[in-house]
């Protein structure tokens, strides 16, 4: 992150998701400086529910910043009328600036950004291709741990993200000068194949982790055997299917043009995550 100094002064922040992979963060760092924040969740106090607009004029009352973030993607149907929503209200509120999470190579998301852009606040967006943390925060981690993971991607590399930098760029958007009007694009500095990946991860971890690649419709199969909701397979199956199609396979200087350094790697996230145990195979006793 940029020095201290550079931060402007200012008042309450709402983080939307702050209990999620990047609203967490993002709510370290803010009270790490000492910025104020309000959590926006169903748990927090006053609650905050994405289907239910009652909840948002507490959540919004006195907050000059956002950090929003759309459950659980900016892709699935019904976005854009609530991110629409959303900020007319902020505006109303007396909301001056939004941050606004997004999806790389996703049309959806794009209207969503169009939707912010034209809201009268002052915007910055932060487009994020896909987080490596899935693979210890998310629904990969169970495959990890078991040995196997089997996903519909090919042989089409992907730029991973690490969530620390993503956090960290929509931190210096939210409480710096400079950020407003920006489309920060933000990939990690290389592009890697799932298979690569998952290889990365087993030498951290030392252990055999084995990458199968699976049909589309095997691997919907699958996950709605293991109970996942409908929508969330149906979403999962477009990003596998649609996103990485090759569109988001180059690398971008997001990070280092919001941050000014070099983005973390793969590999310093597998080391690390590896270092915590969370990797480790599962007791099969």
């Amino acid at each position: 992150m940029t020095d201290n100094e550079n931060i402007t002064e200012h008042g309450l922040t709402l983080v939307l998701g702050g209990t999620g992979k990047t609203g967490r963060r993002v709510v370290e760092r803010l009270e790490a400086l000492d910025v104020p924040v309000r959590m926006g969740s169903r748990s927090a106090d006053p609650a905050f529910d994405w289907e239910d607009k009652a909840t948002w004029t507490a959540v919004l009352r006195g907050v000059e910043r956002v950090y929003l973030v759309y459950y659980p993607d900016l892709a699935v149907p019904g976005a854009p009328g609530a991110i629409r929503a959303f900020t007319a209200a902020a505006v109303d509120a007396g909301v001056r600036r939004v941050v606004l999470l997004s999806g790389r190579g996703e049309d959806e998301a794009r209207a969503c950004e169009r939707i912010v852009q034209g809201s009268g606040l002052d915007w910055t967006i932060v487009r994020s291709s896909w987080f490596a943390q899935n693979f210890s925060e998310d629904y990969l981690l169970e495959p990890v741990r078991a040995g196997e993971v089997a996903l519909p991607a090919g042989d089409v590399p992907e730029p991973f993200v690490h969530l620390d930098d993503v956090a960290d760029v929509a931190v210096a958007a939210l409480t710096e000068d400079g950020h407003t009007g920006e489309v920060y694009e933000v990939t990690g500095p290389r592009a890697l194949t799932f298979a690569e990946a998952v290889a990365e991860i087993g030498r951290a971890a030392g252990r055999e982790i084995a990458f199968v690649p699976v049909g589309a419709r095997d691997y919907a199969t699958a996950l709605a055997g293991h109970g996942m909701p409908a929508d969330i397979v149906e979403f999962l199956i477009y990003l596998f299917t649609t996103v990485l199609d090759g569109r988001n396979t180059p690398t971008t200087d997001g990070v280092r043009r919001a941050l000014g350094r070099e983005p973390r790697d793969f590999v310093d996230y597998a080391r690390e995550t590896a270092t915590s145990g969370i990797w480790k195979e599962l007791d099969q006793s």
